[in-house]
């Protein structure tokens, strides 16, 4: 298939979780300069407990808003032929429906471009699973599940980790023994998607900018940073898994390795335990015993509230100032996702940690989420929205085109 031979439908993107899917539709745009234009979008919470589906237009209209029965469809993936019905029967009768991208956390060392699956991609696909554990399954049940549904609609995987492929030695591995690297334990970051957008947003809007040596704070639940130079990733936060880096809702971000050692040692704790412990039972929510979302914590008069907040504030500052290590300077720092795109009490804080390194955030940009929110003579900060969905939109019809 020629890009001249796709000349009208729409495409689904997926995002797959456990008992959640956000999902997105975007028609093709021959003549725009992207390809895509977004349609509607939405998300199906709840599966196997009291799913709902919620849906708007990218106008705002509300297009769902309603529970689904699923007493006998406790899974994403026994549910995914119902939403593919209901987003089919949604759309215009002469917009069908041409093929799905999916977000993949991983593509290990094999991938680092998003690629069309195939039965032999997918089995490779499933077979990184014990480097993403929580996520890889999902993904890879979700690309299974349509196509069972719909064996004719081409699926293409989009990494996470694609985009820091490349990434020098220096920056990637771990101090361990040569054999342990050699069989793939070694740094892959994730948040790939968001990045490659920023990047992607930095070369249309920013070109000079996009040049130099840019940290991109990708704070949310799941946060992490990257350094870019020249539009490509030179170092990340995140590593081996989503664990490494600053901390998270309900992840710790990088801690002692020998804390793991006496936890199974003297409390007797297996895998499974210190799984739950890492991705579940830490991070905000583990200092605060209130709360993994920071919306409930920044203004809580609650000291350990406060707590969290200051040490997730003062650790994403820490990683600021190392990665830039890396790129030998700094010429701008962004933020993004949900924290970095509508948390202006975090960016200040973060901002004061980082005075000494000539970043002075100005409090009226900062409150009114200006595009750019550092004061006149500080090192630019700015505020850009990320877009991992249309990332994988664009990457889905190149990936056709092909």
């Amino acid at each position: 298939m020629t890009q001249s031979d796709i000349k009208k439908g729409a495409l689904l993107v997926l995002n797959s979780g456990s008992s959640s899917v956000k999902f997105s539709i975007f028609q093709l745009d021959a003549d725009g300069a992207e390809g895509v234009v977004p349609l509607f979008a939405g998300q199906l919470t709840g599966i196997g407990t009291d799913a709902h589906l919620k849906a708007k237009s990218e106008a705002g209209e509300k297009l769902a808003d309603e529970s689904w029965a699923t007493k006998d469809e406790g899974t994403v993936p026994s549910i995914l032929p119902h939403l593919l019905t209901w987003i089919e029967t949604s759309l215009p009768a002469d917009l069908p429906l041409i093929a799905a991208g999916h977000r993949v956390v991983h593509g290990g060392e094999v991938y680092d471009k998003p690629v069309v699956v195939t039965p032999e991609i997918l089995k490779q696909l499933e077979s990184f699973s014990p480097l993403a554990p929580l996520h890889q399954p999902q993904n890879v049940a979700a690309i299974e599940a349509l196509a069972k549904t719909r064996p004719d609609l081409p699926q293409v995987a989009c990494f996470d980790t694609a985009f820091h492929q490349g990434q020098s030695d220096l920056c990637s591995i771990y101090a361990l023994p040569k054999r342990l690297t050699d069989q793939g334990i070694r740094s892959y970051g994730f948040h790939g998607l968001s990045y490659e957008y920023i990047a992607h947003y930095l070369k249309q809007e920013m070109p000079d900018l996009a040049k130099g040596r840019v940290v991109v704070a990708h704070l949310g639940n799941g946060a992490s940073l990257s350094v870019l130079e020249d539009g490509k990733s030179i170092e990340t936060s995140m590593g081996f898994s989503a664990l490494e880096g600053v901390p998270m809702g309900t992840r710790p971000g990088s801690i002692d390795p020998g804390i793991l050692i006496h936890l199974m040692r003297e409390h007797d704790m297996d895998a499974e335990d210190l799984e739950k412990l890492l991705y579940r039972e830490s991070g905000l929510l583990g200092i605060s015993e209130i709360s993994n979302d920071m919306r409930d914590l920044q203004d809580n008069p609650d000291p350990r509230a406060q707590l969290a907040v200051d040490y997730f504030c003062s650790r994403v500052a820490k990683q600021i100032v190392s990665l830039a290590v890396s790129t030998g300077g700094l010429d701008a720092l962004v933020f993004t996702a949900g924290i970095g795109e509508h948390g202006p009490i975090i960016r200040k804080k973060i901002g004061d940690y980082l005075n000494w390194i000539g970043i002075r955030i100005d409090p009226a940009r900062n409150d009114a989420n200006a595009s750019q929110i550092s004061e006149d003579g500080s090192l630019p900060v700015y505020i850009i929205p990320t877009d991992e969905e249309i990332m994988i939109a664009r990457h889905t019809l190149n990936a056709l085109s092909v």
